[in-house]
């Protein structure tokens, strides 16, 4: 996969779970690094990177974050129940980490060089089925899945194989193996293989 910028300076945000391009991503803001991570995005306008944890925690100590991750836009702030920041997210192009550096506060910045988007190639026809689970998996979640959705299922493999990633079980290793992925009809194979370790009994 060819980087498609020079190299970025960004703060990373690592997480137990994947972001995966144009998927949504709510976090509850409370430690002082990320506050600040909120408000340098909020104040210059650029994202921040969304990287799986391969070692660590979210909270506490610094984690190591894994080396490919998804950019990730400020999209709505808002103040919870609870007092705390929260935020929603959107998820944009991938990228790679070429460095880490921690800072005193313990917020994780990364030079990154981010991906080309994928092709937009159609659903083949013999990956119909992944469709038509998709669009079943989003009328169970209900708005906004289920609005997303509509009329998109077979237009975009890439599209398509990022939301299954989303809504079926996988393990945080499954999805950050789909997300490294850079061939999207071999991921919705990859999919359609697995499909059957979640049929029911």
């Amino acid at each position: 996969m060819a980087a498609s910028t020079p190299t970025l300076d960004l703060p990373l945000f690592p997480l137990a779970n994947v972001l995966f391009p144009g998927g949504h991503l709510q976090l509850r803001i409370f430690e002082p690094r990320y506050i600040d991570l909120v408000r340098e995005c909020a104040r210059t306008g650029r994202s921040f990177g969304v990287c799986l944890i391969l070692e660590g925690r979210e909270a506490g100590q610094p984690a190591v974050p894994a080396a490919v991750g998804t950019l990730a836009t400020i999209t709505d702030f808002h103040t919870r129940e609870d007092g705390l920041l929260g935020i929603v997210a959107e998820g944009g192009q991938r990228f790679r980490v070429t460095r880490t550096r921690v800072r005193s506060d313990g917020q994780v910045r990364g030079d990154i060089k981010t991906w080309l988007p994928e092709e937009s190639i159609p659903v083949p026809t013999e990956l119909n089925l992944l469709t038509t689970i998709l669009e079943r998996l989003a009328e169970q979640m209900g708005p906004p899945w289920r609005h997303d959705i509509a009329g998109r299922a077979d237009s975009d493999a890439s599209w398509v194989g990022f939301r299954l990633c989303e809504l079926l079980p996988l393990d945080p290793d499954e999805c950050q193996h789909m997300l490294e992925l850079d061939d999207p009809l071999q991921r919705l194979a990859e999919l359609r293989d697995i499909l059957p370790r979640f049929q029911r009994a």
